[in-house]
């Protein structure tokens, strides 16, 4: 247990992560004792770590029944895609004009760990650096305001990540899409990496639709 954090705090980062790398699953519920009894806790932090839960929308209760991992719907996923190609592409435009040496190095360092996790398989380890991967790039543009819209997707964004990381013929894919973006950051090509970015996302988006068809968890509703 992280002795800076409250055991409230703790068990909902432990419970949002094993939401979103699916071990606990869409219409799963939770069950305040076995969480306790599990973690070695009283049963307050899991309250209080279900109530932020609900808060950023992973979970659902339902009267008289309890908590519930919310299920996720094709039209959420594709309303938060659509802001976020648009955020992407203004990044990447942005980082290709505002990025220095030191942020692209650490940019190429970010997509070179991606290939070695890739390469074990490591979805974790991919999750962690694709997201580290896009943070810099936001980073690099220097634009408060941006980076601030983009926090408030962050945890909708991050739990999406894992749809279309469930297929490995897509992580090639992504380490390509990755080589474009990084490839015209580092030549200061802002219109080419706006259209990688915009571009990467429109595949994430194929990826979310391609997925929704094949799960029965998926929410198709709209």
């Amino acid at each position: 247990m992280n002795q800076y954090k409250s055991l409230g705090e703790v068990v909902f980062e432990y419970l949002r992560d094993e939401i979103m790398i699916g071990k606990i699953k869409p219409g799963q519920r939770l069950m305040e004792n076995t969480i306790a009894e599990r973690l070695g806790v009283s049963r307050t932090p899991v309250r209080e770590a279900i109530r932020k839960l609900e808060k950023e929308k992973f979970i659902t209760m339902v009267p008289r029944k309890g908590a519930y991992v919310t299920k996720v719907s094709v039209k959420e996923i594709l309303d938060v895609l659509e802001i976020r190609r648009v955020l992407e592409g203004f990044a990447a435009n942005l980082a290709s004009q505002r990025m220095n040496a030191g942020e692209k190095k650490e940019l190429r360092k970010s997509y070179e760990k991606f290939e070695n996790y890739m390469e074990n398989l490591d979805v974790k380890g991919m999750i962690k650096k694709d997201r580290e991967f896009h943070d810099l790039i936001f980073k690099s543009t220097r634009n408060e305001r941006l980076i601030t819209l983009v926090k408030e997707l962050h945890e909708q964004f991050h739990r999406f990540r894992l749809i279309y990381f469930n297929e490995a013929s897509s992580y090639k894919n992504i380490q390509n899409w990755h080589a474009l973006i990084l490839e015209a950051i580092e030549n200061g090509n802002a219109d080419e990496a706006k259209k990688h970015a915009e571009d990467h996302v429109v595949e994430i988006e194929k990826s979310v639709i391609a997925w929704a068809e094949s799960e029965e968890d998926f929410d198709e509703k709209n």
